[in-house]
């Protein structure tokens, strides 16, 4: 990524970014829509009247989804705790749960949307390649919002199909004032979906198709940031990638502050999802 030349300038404005917890409560649902969005993205839909009081203000809020066991048709769920403990796992009964991100949320209809990318054989993939209207899910959460404030000037929004869903979210967020770009890594062609934004945009897909390799660093370094006013950058993926593209910003000049990096999954790990700010 290319920037212009350091000048001196103010510093950055102050701005709100604020980090908020929610009341913790486990749902039962039922799969009411499914929809193949792109040969490796499915979207399901869900809807029931255990989402009174469902929140997600944030674009990146995770919920923890709990799927049937092979062979059963209802998740097992833990058992919500207090104090340090909130949650508590039943001896030999541990669910078979992984972090999704809410696409949307109708609270009018009370229905959910989650959309999830068809990658190997693992049971959220499993489970949402063979979704049928009247199954049953589990979700729990979210549990906490990151709030990062619509003042900025501009953001960059970094990830792969995994991701997508929050940066989607995030894209329909924005004012017309701000401009954003983002970077978007996709299993092959054939995987770019429509997003909604009325900021300023350039957006970047990158098909991976086969190759190896970080190829979200690669199409960044044709980017140049903007050069006036504030930012602020988003990045999820691999964990593979996740430092290198951290520090590739911190070297561009991005304030820590102002640079939200994770990891949503991991090569040969079940279950990972971690952040790298520091």
């Amino acid at each position: 990524m290319t920037t212009a030349p350091q000048t001196a300038s103010a510093p950055p404005r102050q701005h709100a970014i604020e980090r908020v917890r929610h009341d913790l409560k486990l749902r039962v649902l039922t799969v009411v829509r499914t929809e193949q969005i792109t040969p490796h993205m499915r979207r399901i839909t869900l809807a029931g009247d255990d989402l009174e009081g469902f929140v997600s203000p944030a674009s990146d809020d995770h919920v923890k989804l709990f799927f049937p066991a092979p062979g059963e048709t209802k998740p097992v769920f833990p058992v919500l705790g207090n104090g340090a403990n909130p949650i508590q796992y039943a001896q030999g009964a541990r669910p078979i749960a992984r972090n999704y991100t809410p696409r949307r949320y109708d609270a009018e209809r009370r229905e959910l949307e989650i959309d999830f990318v068809l990658h190997g054989d693992g049971p959220a993939a499993s489970w949402a390649a063979q979704a049928q209207p009247g199954q049953t899910l589990g979700v729990g959460g979210p549990r906490g919002s990151m709030l990062v404030p619509l003042d900025f000037d501009w953001y960059v929004l970094v990830g792969d199909q995994t991701a997508l869903p929050a940066i989607a979210r995030r894209l329909e967020q924005l004012p017309a004032t701000a401009r954003a770009i983002a970077v978007i890594e996709i299993v092959e062609d054939g995987e770019q979906i429509a997003l909604e934004c009325a900021a300023q945009l350039d957006l970047r897909w990158v098909a991976r198709n086969g190759r190896s390799g970080p190829l979200l660093l690669d199409e960044l370094a044709k980017v140049a940031l903007p050069s006036g006013g504030d930012g602020y950058v988003w990045v999820a993926c691999e964990h593979a990638q996740v430092q290198g593209l951290r520090g590739h910003f911190i070297n561009a000049g991005v304030p820590k502050q102002h640079l939200h990096v994770a990891s949503y999954w991991k090569h040969g790990v079940e279950e990972h999802h971690e952040h790298h700010d520091e």
